[in-house]
């Protein structure tokens, strides 16, 4: 027996369980909203077309000038003396006087400290004594040499008058050797006088080393000594000043990168600041750049000196300075930013841009997928090397100007070219959607 089956349950159910759902090209109001839809899609994308080609493009110009022109190499570096030395003492002892202090000036020779010299006086004293007792010596050995060269004259005369009978020839060889024994003590006590003076002028020297004094005209940077201090000055000298030559001129040592180096040379003017007076410039001259490169850390760097007037003695040793230094200079030039080398305005053909001058098309362009190779915008070419272009704005479109370029200081290009003359408004920027035609 058959189940009986509810008609009345079954028009109750939906209609996708029921198997009356309807496919979508049977439903007319569907595809009415979507036509509705693309036709909204077309007339935004018309009207978007029709604005942005009654758009007139606007240019940002900038005109060109004429100026100086300076690439630059920056370096970093130390302030120093034209000439500085360490004045130690040779001699070992006790420090009597200090005559002199921090940044006071001296004079060459002046002296500067004093060892006890109470040692010294009576090593001299004795050494003036053993040269007299050497001279006494000499003259003793002077006289001894006179007798002992008599005698033997006396002895030969005896031979020659007794025809060779008298005297003995054993007198006559004891007579001789007396002779060249006087005259070697004579020999080695003009020796010993010789050995005394020596002696004595080193003592005196050592005593005059005992008063350090000032080797050239300077200023006292640095002391290390009071009175009282004991030198051992066995090993070393020791140090006891640091004097500066003058102050007013100095000199800057800079470390140049070995990719600079080659922009350098003797004699380029240059200008530094240092922490201290960081709102002033010092003018400086490059005087040196080293063959022999200094390595660290891997980077290999150059030393340069760099002569620095400092009249008024603002600048000091042992400041740090950042030089800036003018490695090529142009003057008188055509200058151009560097923007209007690189700008290109939009042609025609390319998809024009929305306000503000990005690039975009219409609406449809952008949901429309495109064929390989025409995404993006097509620019106008641009020569390379040393010839380039710029574009300048006549009668309120872009001209191109083929222009050389020179320098370039990261800002501004120094060119040149026939077309460039004074006034002309370059093009440094497009900021409206409308393309050029």
């Amino acid at each position: 027996m058959n189940p009986s089956v509810d008609s009345s349950s079954s028009t109750s159910l939906p209609a996708w369980l029921r198997g009356d759902v309807r496919p979508l090209w049977r439903r007319p109001g569907l595809w009415g909203v979507v036509l509705v839809g693309l036709a909204a899609l077309m007339g935004a994308s018309v009207w978007q077309r029709q604005t942005q080609a009654q758009a007139a493009p606007r240019f940002i110009t900038e005109p060109i000038r004429r100026g100086d022109l300076a690439t630059t190499v920056t370096a970093n570096g130390t302030l120093k003396p034209i000439r500085s030395v360490s004045i130690g003492s040779e001699l070992s002892g006790t420090v009597a006087r200090v005559l002199v202090d921090v940044n006071d000036r001296v004079k060459q020779g002046q002296i500067l400290v004093e060892l006890d010299k109470a040692k010294l006086t009576d090593q001299i004293t004795q050494s003036e004594a053993a040269l007299a007792s050497a001279k006494a010596t000499w003259r003793q050995t002077q006289a001894a040499t006179q007798e002992a060269r008599a005698t033997w004259a006396r002895l030969e005369e005896v031979k020659r008058l007794s025809g060779g009978q008298l005297p003995a020839a054993t007198e006559l060889d004891s007579a001789h050797a007396s002779l060249a024994k006087a005259e070697a003590n004579e020999a080695a006590a003009r020796a010993s006088i010789t050995q005394a003076e020596a002696t004595l002028s080193t003592n005196r020297t050592n005593l005059a080393k005992a008063s350090i004094r000032a080797p050239f005209d300077g200023v006292i940077l640095t002391r290390n000594v009071e009175p009282g201090y004991a030198v051992a000055a066995s090993l070393q000298a020791v140090t006891l000043f640091t004097l500066a030559e003058d102050l007013r001129q100095m000199k800057l040592s800079v470390d140049i990168d070995e990719a600079d180096v080659g922009q350098v040379q003797t004699g380029q003017r240059a200008s530094f600041s240092v922490s201290a007076w960081p709102q002033r410039k010092y003018p400086a001259t490059i005087t040196r750049v080293a063959y022999g490169s200094t390595t660290t850390d891997n980077v290999v760097t150059y030393t340069t000196e760099l002569a620095v007037a400092n009249d008024d003695l603002t600048l000091r040793p042992g400041m740090t300075a950042t030089a800036t230094i003018a490695a090529q200079e142009h003057r008188g030039v055509w200058l151009v930013p560097n923007t209007a080398l690189s700008f290109s305005p939009r042609l025609a053909s390319e998809p024009t841009a929305g306000p503000g001058g990005n690039g975009g098309g219409s609406v449809m362009d952008k949901l429309m997928p495109r064929p390989p190779g025409m995404g993006g915008n097509r620019k106008a070419s641009k020569p390379t090397g040393n010839a380039r272009q710029i574009w300048v704005l006549q009668d309120g479109r872009p001209q191109p100007v083929p222009v050389t370029v020179g320098l370039n200081n990261g800002r501004l290009t120094e060119v040149s070219g026939e077309g460039v003359r004074e006034g002309l408004a370059v093009i440094v920027d497009q900021q409206t959607g409308g393309a050029v035609p």
